[in-house]
């Protein structure tokens, strides 16, 4: 069997309720996880290295592509200083050859290129299909506190707008820098074999050029983190809206959410603004540089020229050679623009990927003995809890749950009674202490075997989009339909599932809207009473129901919990009157324990809030 964990609902966050220009900044970098030294070249090791074999192949073709065009120049000096001179002699011979080879070069170039540009797309599309599965799979192993502090917004964001700077990078950027890497060394080359002196002198200019691109890539690295920052804060922004569209419709937020979008939204146009502004400075220095360069070389040659000690077709060589320098400035620009901006949102990738959840996985798991009845024994050991702000829930704390009871906990907000359910789940791991399951530490236990074994209902009683009967099975994807209605029967649903417009085939449609929640939650009890899990959790799992609901659910409790170990954390005090004791909390502790019928005939907190509620019900 499996187990069914009901996942907390976003909700909107509150807008700030003040003018525009007073809203306080959105999420800044210091929210962001922090990113392990190397990760990202970490991380980019792993993405590339089961492509080695085509990643090879395509750099052997690029590279006699990038020969084939850059041959050009140089055959046109052959054919100005060889195959003309010939031909005055009526020798055909030299041009004709040479205009074969010129022909040959500018065929095989394209062609290559189009084989280059297949296999670098399909290296590239398996690179991002790769990862942008391992976020999925690793943001759902990431522990519960981790979705609590980082905003589905942000993971939203590093599977799609990370994912499309990487995927830029990678489909153009990658080529433009290759491009002009193999261009400037084939040209380099050439231009050394051309005429030595010529060739020094055009080189010289790759050094003033780098400094530019340097001063680009370091000024602009700041912009890019920035900007993708600003990008993650308007998706969470968005996301966060539109979850709550029903509040913020309902509290009147409209104006004050625009304000807080307003804001965000101008951030990263100004981030995006300056990302141009820097690539701007750069193309305009880069160009100018190389347009005198270009001006001080031809006259040199020229100069070389007169003396005769270098020939026209040399010198007109060189002119096409050094325009093909030059001119992959542009292309250089928006690599460097792609890079720096896929190297910010590699960073955030790797640090989401390299955060390890904190409810680990045992590196030797134990498993659970066979149970001797429906039930396991639950025992809390001095179990100590305190969440990330320091501020602890649960000062050493111990309970023992024997098999087959069934535990109600009550008490004020804030007394640790779902800290206690979380725990039990596994959601938390304990600061101190331990919780045994039949003996077994839960943090002994795989996540599998301990989910076989403990279910948890919550409040907010999530569905997916799908059928009805495809949620309940979710309990346990191996059910029968027959199992599926049968635990609606039991738990008092299959009359109103079976009068929804297409019965169990129903789609709830997204979160389960086309039904009410009180009706949500009862399928997400059929769902976890399919589970069949020896200890049961219901966490405030009845708050949505109506009177009637509750009733129902009620009465089908009593049968369903017989035998089984159960924990119930409930504010309604007739929930309570199913459970074989009671636990009354405060600060943490257990100030009350007992059965419901001596609390309650007794002279202590539950017999107070006991008859507080009889009293609100009549």
């Amino acid at each position: 069997m499996t187990t069914t964990i009901e996942p907390a609902g976003s909700s909107a966050q509150d807008a700030p309720d003040a003018l525009e220009e007073e809203l306080p900044p959105p999420p800044a970098d210091e929210e962001d996880i922090p990113v392990p030294p190397g990760a990202p070249r970490a991380l980019l090791r792993s993405l590339l290295g089961p492509h080695r074999a085509r990643i090879t192949v395509a750099m052997l073709v690029i590279l006699v592509q990038q020969a084939a065009l850059q041959s050009g120049p140089l055959l046109v000096a052959v054919a100005m200083d060889r195959g003309i001179p010939a031909l005055r002699e009526h020798d055909a011979g030299p041009l004709i050859s040479v205009i074969a080879a010129y022909l040959g070069c500018s065929l095989l170039s394209p062609l290559l290129q189009w084989v280059f540009i297949k296999v670098s797309a399909r290296i590239n599309q398996d690179i991002l299909l790769d990862l942008r599965g391992r976020i999925f799979r690793h943001a759902q192993r990431l522990s519960l506190d981790f979705h609590e502090r980082y905003t589905s917004g942000r993971i939203i964001s590093r599977a799609t707008s990370d994912i499309d700077a990487l995927r830029e990078l990678l489909s153009e950027g990658l080529q433009e820098l290759l491009t002009v890497f193999l261009s400037v060394c084939y040209i380099s080359v050439l231009l050394l074999v051309l005429d030595w002196r010529l060739g020094l002198a055009s080189l010289a200019s790759l050094l003033p050029l780098g400094l530019i691109a340097h001063s680009f890539r370091t000024r602009s690295r700041r912009v890019y983190r920035r900007s993708r920052t600003s990008a993650a804060s308007m998706i969470v922004r968005f996301t966060e809206t539109m979850n709550g569209i029903r509040p913020v419709q309902a509290f009147r937020r409209e104006k004050a959410n625009d304000a807080a979008f307003a804001v965000v939204n101008r951030q990263s146009a100004t981030a995006t603004a300056d990302g141009f502004l820097e690539l701007a400075r750069y193309v305009g220095l880069s160009r100018t540089t190389a347009n005198v360069w270009t001006t001080g070389v031809v006259l040199l040659g020229a100069y070389l020229v007169a003396d005769g000690t270098v020939e026209l077709g040399v010198l007109t060589a060189f002119t096409l050679y050094l325009r093909r320098l030059y001119d992959p400035i542009d292309q250089l620009a928006m690599f460097l623009n792609s890079y720096q901006s896929a190297a910010a949102a590699l960073e955030k990738i790797a640090g989401l990927l390299a955060h390890e959840p904190t409810v680990a996985e045992p590196a030797e798991p134990a498993e659970l003995p066979e149970p001797a009845g429906r039930g396991r024994e639950v025992r809390f050991e001095r179990t100590r809890f305190a969440y990330r702000t320091g501020k602890e829930v649960l000062p050493p704390f111990d309970l023992l749950i024997p098999a087959g009871q069934t535990v109600a906990v009550v008490g004020a907000t804030g007394a640790g009674k779902s800290t206690v359910a979380k725990l039990l789940a596994r959601f938390y791991d304990p600061t101190d202490g331990r919780i045994r399951l039949d003996g077994v530490d839960l943090r002994d236990l795989a996540t599998p075997e301990l989910r076989r074994g403990v279910c948890m209902v919550t409040q907010e009683s999530f569905l997916f989009s799908g059928t009805v009967a495809e949620n309940i099975a979710i309990g346990r994807p191996g059910a029968t339909r027959t199992e599926v209605e049968q635990a609606t029967r039991d738990i008092g649903a299959y009359e109103f599932i079976a009068a929804l417009p297409d019965g169990f085939d129903t789609d709830v449609r997204k979160r389960g809207g086309r039904i009410s929640a009180g009706q949500r939650q009862l399928v997400a009890f059929a769902r976890a009473l399919l589970a069949d899990p020896a200890v049961l959790i219901l966490d405030e799992a009845t708050s949505s129901l109506d009177v009637p609901g509750e009733q129902a659910v009620q009465r089908a409790m009593r049968t369903v919990l017989a035998g089984r170990t159960a924990v119930i954390i409930a504010h309604r005090l007739s929930t309570v009157e199913i459970a074989d004791r009671v636990l009354v909390m405060d600060q943490g502790q257990i100030v009350e324990d007992g059965t419901p019928r001596e609390l309650i005939d007794g002279a202590g907190r539950f017999a107070e809030l006991h008859r507080a509620w009889r009293d609100s019900l009549v």
